[in-house]
Order: structure tokens, then C-alpha cells, then sequence
């Protein structure tokens, strides 16, 4: 005749704990609630919940912790009881599905934002200028969203982050601040952390904030305007400051490096023009490659037949000096209408890392890499000078075609 098992009450549950603190019991006491569900006072006094039951698969008995009491109630005890029956009825062990569960539990919290973006930090290889510009907007995304797993960000969560700061009139913080998230969610796509990029999904909503006066133009308008601009200005000084002024938003290079190119680093066969960035020349001695739009290889072109038989690309006609100053390319922007100091040379790179991201959608690995920074993979191998080659001379057309188009909007 089958064991008649009394089901426990709470009642009984705290009578059973009275006696076994009044006897001074050093004997487990385990109390039957059944269908393999018991209550536990072992000889230390500890109370607990176990769960007896047979392995879907093996068929082996096993016995599972559901909790300790009085944290798991009674009634908490029989509903994890009831859970698990369900799970054994689809040939799931509770033990194997706990294990599972704690493990994806423990990454998650493992995985959240900030840990997730101080490992993608490691991958970049920055100016000492540019790390300390990065830190304070590395510190205003670990204050609000650091913490939080990073499968478990929405898009509304880093948008309000941002806002805040846009709302100070802090735009250029604020976008910064977008982008640098989407550049940590790209990484962590790569590594299986999590399946979309929420950043990217707030793209092109931030404010620009274009009544400030900065160094880089973002606001697609006024860049079409300069380019208009520019053209409206061509021929009225040097012919030679006009070709550096007109490709420098299409190269995006740093303008020391533009002013002091040479022929022999144009390809025109191959449409390229590779020379060593002199920020990485101590480090890397790398080339970095330039792919030529068809814009700029006309325009190459048109310079040659002017400084072809000069060392520089855009030589000097002054005794002495080699090829044009800087000063000379931010003297002639400044008289294309815009006020001192809201675009210079070197915002060119700004203006095109932003447009190329938020308008035009380009990888942001892809864009660090044409801006002759130092990339790396997520294993932490950098990429070479010719890696993604081709994936880049698409975007450098692009871009071409995209300030073309901007200037035609700005002249009709």
C-alpha cells in the first residue's frame, strides 16, 4: 500500500521548526509535501526546499534546491514544483534548465554596457588629444547607461541620455555621445552580445545645433552652401589654393597631409593616392590609402597639367617654401561667408566622419579607417593599410556624389 503523504501547511511547517529547535535535534529532518516536493531542516538548523525527481533521460534520480525558507514560501515551493513536473513532461531536466538559467543570468550582468565598451576601448588606437576628448564622453554614457546589460538597451533609453545634453545646448556632446554608443553596440553585435544597434536606430534625430558657431559643419545646408561657395570663388587667388580647398571635403585628410602631398604618392592608374599619415609615422610607418572619387581624379588631373613638374601637388609660388601653408587654406574658407572659426581645414574631417555616419550609414570602422586612424578587429589585430579596400573606395564615391548633390540642392 503506497505512503498517504499529508500535505504541509504553514502551520506545520513552524511547528516542525519549533521542535526542532526545542529538542536540539542534530538529525535532517526532511518532511514529505508531495509529488517529490520536501521540506528541509538539516542538523545545522538551515531550512531549505528540495525537489526529488526522476531524469527525463537517464532516468536517474536527482534532487534540486528550489530555495531557502522562509525566503521560498510554501506556496512559492509548489509553483516551481509545478514549473519543473512541466519541464520534465517536455524532456527537460530542472537541473540542466537552472544551470542554463544562471549562466545566461550571470551574462548578463557580466555583459553590460560599459564592461562591453572598456573591452572596444582597448581595440582603438587614438592621439593622446583624442583619447581625452572621448573620456568625458565615455563618462556621461557610463553614468546613465553603464551599468545596464547591454542586450536590455532601447533606443529610447540612449536617445533621452543624449537629450539631456542636447537640451543644455551641448549638441556636439550629444552626437558624440550617439555615436560612440553605436560604435560599442557594432562591437558587440560582432561578438554575439546582442543582435541590433539601437544607437544607429536614433540616427539623424539629435539636434545640430547649427546656430553654433564650430569648427566642423554638420548641418547638410550650410555645407552645401560652402561648396557653392567655393566654386563661386574659384579663380579670384591662387588658382592652386582653389584645387586644395575644393578636394579637401572630398579626401577629408588632415590638411598638413593634403598641402604636402607629391605626385609620385598618385596613382592615376589606379586611382589611389597612398602616403604615410605623419601622426603614425613614429608608430606604424603604415601607408594609408585614399581611393579617388571621380571628382577628385579630375581634379588631380586638371592640378597636374599646373605643379606636374613640381615635387608637391599644390607646390608654393613663393621662393623657398615648397607648398602652401595652412593658413592660407583657413584664410580662404573664412572668405566664403561663414564666420571666423565655424569651419576651418581640419572640421572637414569632423563634418564627413559625422555625414558619412548618420546620412550615408557607413560602418563607422570603415570611416575611422579612412581617417587614418588605427583600427582594429574585435580580436584585436589591426587592420593593415589595403583591408576593406574596395569597401571604401565605394564610400569615398559616395561621399563625391553626396557633396555634389548637397551643392546642386544649395544652388537651386
Amino acid at each position: 500500500m503506497p505512503k498517504i503523504v499529508i500535505n504541509l501547511t504553514d502551520s506545520s511547517i513552524r511547528s516542525a521548526i519549533s521542535k526542532h529547535k526545542k529538542e536540539s535535534l542534530k538529525t535532517v529532518q526532511k518532511i514529505a509535501d508531495g509529488g517529490g516536493l520536501y521540506f528541509v531542516i538539516d542538523k545545522n538548523g538551515s531550512m531549505y526546499w528540495r525537489f526529488d525527481y526522476t531524469r527525463p533521460i537517464t532516468k536517474k534520480r536527482n534532487s534540486i534546491s528550489l530555495g531557502v525558507y522562509p525566503d521560498v514560501t510554501l506556496a512559492k515551493a509548489r509553483e516551481k514544483k509545478v514549473e519543473y513536473k512541466a519541464l520534465i513532461k517536455n524532456n527537460q531536466d530542472p537541473a540542466v534548465e537552472k544551470q542554463r538559467s544562471l549562466e545566461q543570468e550571470q551574462f548578463r550582468v557580466a555583459n553590460t554596457f560599459q564592461a562591453v565598451a572598456d573591452e572596444y576601448r582597448k581595440t582603438e588606437e587614438l592621439e593622446p588629444s583624442t583619447k581625452k576628448k572621448n573620456r568625458f564622453i565615455w563618462d556621461k554614457l557610463y553614468m546613465s547607461i553603464g551599468r545596464m546589460p547591454i542586450s536590455e538597451i532601447t533606443p529610447t533609453q540612449i536617445l533621452d541620455t543624449c537629450r539631456i545634453y542636447e537640451k543644455q545646448g551641448k549638441y556636439e556632446s550629444a552626437r558624440l555621445m550617439r555615436s560612440k554608443a553605436a560604435q560599442v553596440f557594432r562591437y558587440a553585435i560582432a561578438l554575439g552580445l546582442c543582435q541590433f544597434n539601437v544607437a544607429d536606430q536614433i540616427s539623424g534625430i539629435l539636434k545640430t545645433g547649427t546656430k553654433e558657431h564650430r569648427k566642423a559643419i554638420v548641418d547638410k545646408d550650410a555645407l552645401g552652401q560652402l561648396l557653392v561657395n567655393i566654386d563661386k570663388g574659384w579663380g579670384k587667388g591662387s588658382i592652386i589654393v582653389d584645387y586644395a580647398v575644393k578636394i579637401l571635403p572630398h579626401v577629408f585628410v588632415r590638411p598638413g597631409e593634403l598641402r604636402s602631398a607629391k605626385w609620385a604618392d598618385i596613382d592615376f592608374e589606379k586611382r589611389t593616392w597612398s602616403y604615410t599619415p605623419s601622426k603614425t609615422q613614429n608608430k606604424t610607418a603604415l601607408e594609408h590609402i585614399v581611393p579617388l572619387s571621380n571628382q577628385v581624379y579630375e581634379l588631380f588631373k586638371e592640378l597636374y597639367v599646373i605643379t606636374g613638374g613640381r615635387e608637391y601637388v599644390f607646390a608654393a609660388t613663393k621662393p623657398g617654401v615648397d607648398f602652401i601653408s595652412d593658413s592660407t587654406i583657413n584664410k580662404r574658407l573664412k572668405q566664403y561667408g561663414f564666420l571666423n572659426g565655424e569651419t576651418t581645414g581640419h572640421g572637414m574631417r569632423a563634418t564627413a566622419r559625422t555625414l558619412l555616419d548618420e546620412e550615408l550609414k557607413f560602418p563607422i570602422e570603415r570611416i575611422e579607417q579612412q581617417l587614418a586612424h588605427q583600427v582594429r578587429d574585435m580580436h584585436g589585430r589591426a587592420y593593415n593599410r589595403t583591408k576593406y579596400l574596395d569597401e571604401r573606395t565605394v564610400m569615398m564615391q559616395a561621399w563625391s556624389d553626396y557633396l555634389d548633390g548637397l551643392k546642386k540642392m544649395a544652388f537651386n
